[in-house]
């Protein structure tokens, strides 16, 4: 027990990767882990989140573990873990995700004297891809910059894991939504793509038409300090939930690595002043938004509007 006692036990809650409670051994059949919360606890209907850093060695270990639980250290049962997130992968820490979905913001920036045109093409476009059932594929949303870069159109996509993002981009290659796609490249002047997961922390909203304008914040974080990010802001977000509902959170897979994406909804802008000053008198928020900033190199906040056939508006 001694390599798990280099910090105080409070540590073991503050989800900190630096204080994190490890072994110097691989996992072998048969270990063990007890955890005692040192308290009665009512088990029905309760959620506990257990966080795992491990070597990809253990993984398969750690999935084929037995999960039991007590609430008087005597009689044990069996619980049922929803879903099991790989925490550690070739020595860089990630984040937890919702394994199943992939989403990708795209950004076109259009040219000045194209706009109606684009706007008109790109409708053709994501319409009729969130229009057929072959593909695996599901429009988010898409918007207008508002505050920001001008002329400027950002689309997100999600898909059912990388093999649906494969079989969606074979399906299209060589259709009509090919052709519908080519049709709106004479009007950008310059696009991007990323390939990026949901936080599970902070699952994408359903489609809703609440009107308002969306904002739309870009971090691009220190190589390394994602998780540390995110546990960060997983225990301040309570602070902003109790005023607006987020639309969503991303973190970048493939293309600009270290980049972390979220978005909310608001009526107006002013409303947004008054929710975010609202935010500020709850404690923790000032010391979440104090550490995330930190983490960051740089920083973006755009105001969007959303496009008559986007699902979020």
């Amino acid at each position: 027990m001694l390599q798990y006692q280099q910090h105080p036990l409070s540590c073991a809650v503050d989800g900190s990767i630096g204080t994190a409670f490890r072994s110097p051994y691989n996992a072998k059949t048969g270990d063990y882990i007890l955890i005692d919360v040192l308290s009665t606890f009512e088990f029905k209907d309760s959620i506990v989140e257990l966080v795992f850093l491990v070597a990809p060695n253990n993984e398969q270990i750690l999935c084929r573990s037995k999960y039991e639980c007590s609430p008087d250290g005597k009689c044990w049962v069996s619980v049922v873990i929803a879903r099991h997130v790989m925490l550690r992968c070739n020595g860089y820490a990630a984040p937890s995700a919702i394994p199943t979905l992939v989403s990708t913001p795209g950004v076109h920036q259009v040219k000045p004297d194209s706009v109606d045109e684009y706007k008109a093409a790109a409708e053709r476009y994501y319409a009729g891809i969130k229009g057929d059932p072959r593909l695996h594929v599901k429009l988010t949303g898409s918007w207008e910059t508002l505050v920001g870069n001008q002329d400027t159109f950002v689309h997100i996509l999600e898909y059912e894991n990388y093999a649906g993002y494969d079989k969606t981009v074979e399906l299209i290659r060589g259709s009509e939504h090919a052709k519908s796609y080519k049709a709106l490249l004479p009007n950008v002047s310059s696009r991007s793509t990323q390939l990026a997961q949901e936080f599970a922390f902070f699952p994408t909203a359903p489609p809703r038409a609440q009107g308002g304008i969306f904002e739309l914040r870009s971090y691009q974080l220190k190589p390394g300090v994602l998780l540390e990010w995110e546990n960060t802001w997983r225990r301040g977000i309570e602070a902003r939930r109790k005023f607006v509902a987020p639309v969503g959170a991303w973190f970048s897979q493939i293309g600009r690595l270290h980049q972390v994406h979220h978005m909310w909804q608001y009526p107006s802008l002013e409303a947004r002043k008054e929710t975010r000053e609202k935010a500020w008198q709850i404690d923790g928020w000032a010391e979440t938004v104090s550490k995330t900033a930190q983490l960051a190199k740089e920083m973006d906040s755009f105001i969007l509007l959303p496009l008559p056939y986007s699902p979020l508006k």
